[in-house]
């Protein structure tokens, strides 16, 4: 039998030998020997070989197929160490809504050139990166967002739109060039249209809808805020129910128009239980030792580059005209055994974000939030249980 590398994976050169499936978003890690064949069946040539409980297993999954795909890869490098596997490209900061808990605050009307964007994922894709989140502010908001939308497809990466769906109608997604659609649902209607504005729910839960419907892959990202606290087992059921593929939940930092609308705020002994709710892994996947976004990084729409959103203001990384790897090896991973932090719950929390720690005064300790979410108390420097 000739055996080809499917269309839909592609070999990534990471910390360890790697294939990675774009439409099912799958990362499978490879001994040598597996990955040497799956090089050569990469090649317009394909790799001959007997079924074998490994081909069998490849085909099955969707890694190896039969049929010669006429796909261009890039060309194989090693990646860095750490890898940058995900990267948040922030292709403008203009919106259509206000949102009482924006960290962006007051945009500044910047929309990241078209040739900048193309030139930062050319890069991504060369150090071995896999899912690029395309946000904003509103990513429809880009003024040339149609030029954005025609060049995605000539990169091998998975890619995902982050949007609060108000722009998003059948058209639009008939014509959109990404593998997932992320939309913003904070709360059920009462709690969702106090954050975002009357009408905005209804927005979202349309734009979840023609995407299921027309078969896009769906994700939700929740922020957990005073107006919608009673509705989280009402959305873990509606969510799954509805096929949602991820539900990312968070908090909001006290930074940006949250800063003006504190009614919006919640403790960290009120607010750290609804960071149990959700499910998939996202963008922030570490590895054993290291803290939260190992893998991560961001690009801001003025074209600075930072560990994620949250940094781009007080620890830049550089600016992407520097590239993309210069910026990556400048960004310095946080390591759990330089942390305060000492309880039996460190690795599966990994310090909780450490924006929030340092805008509770703790930048080397406790993300308290995540301490309540683990019922621990978030004063003790040891962590131990009450």
């Amino acid at each position: 039998m000739t055996w080809f590398l499917s269309a839909d994976a592609e070999l990534k050169s990471l910390e360890t030998p790697s294939v990675y499936h774009i439409i099912h978003d799958e990362l499978y890690e490879l001994d040598e020997e597996s990955f040497e064949f799956l090089v050569k069946c990469s090649s317009g040539a394909g790799c001959d070989s007997e079924k074998s409980e490994f081909t069998g297993y490849c085909l099955d999954e969707g890694i190896l197929t039969l049929e010669r795909p006429s796909v261009i890869r890039p060309l194989l490098k090693k990646s860095p160490a750490p890898s940058l596997r995900y990267l948040e490209l922030q292709i403008t900061d203009r919106c259509n809504l206000r949102c009482r808990h924006c960290y962006i605050g007051e945009c500044g009307g910047n929309d990241l050139p078209v040739g900048d964007i193309g030139n930062v994922l050319k890069q991504f894709e060369e150090m071995q990166g896999l899912r690029v989140l395309l946000t904003g502010g509103e990513p429809f908001m880009h003024r040339n967002f149609s030029e954005v939308n025609e060049m995605l497809p000539d990169f091998r990466l998975r890619k995902v739109l982050f949007t609060n769906g108000l722009l998003l109608d059948g058209k639009r997604l008939g014509s959109l060039n990404v593998d997932e659609v992320q939309i913003s649902i904070d709360g059920l209607e009462g709690g969702h249209d106090s954050l975002r504005g009357k009408g905005s729910f209804r927005s979202a839960m349309h734009a979840v809808k023609i995407c299921k419907d027309a078969g896009m892959p769906v994700s939700v990202s929740t922020m957990a805020h005073s107006g919608n606290l009673e509705d989280f087992d009402e959305m873990d059921r509606l969510f799954r129910e509805m096929g949602i593929k991820d539900w990312t939940v968070d908090i909001p930092c006290e930074t940006g128009r949250l800063k003006e609308n504190p009614g919006f705020s919640i403790s960290p002994e009120e607010g750290g239980r609804y960071l149990r709710y959700g499910y998939g892994e996202g963008l922030h996947s570490s590895s054993g030792g290291y803290g939260c976004g190992l893998h991560l990084m961001s690009v801001s729409a003025d074209g600075r580059t930072s560990k994620c959103t949250f940094y781009a203001d007080s620890a830049p990384a550089g600016r992407i005209n520097d590239g993309l790897l210069k910026c990556w090896k400048k960004i310095v991973p946080v390591r759990l055994d330089r942390l305060e932090c000492d309880c039996e719950y460190l690795e599966s929390c990994r310090g909780g974000c450490r924006y929030r720690a340092e805008v509770l005064g703790n930048p080397d300790g406790k993300d308290l939030y995540r301490c309540f979410s683990y019922d621990i108390i978030g004063t003790n420097t040891q962590g131990k249980k009450p």
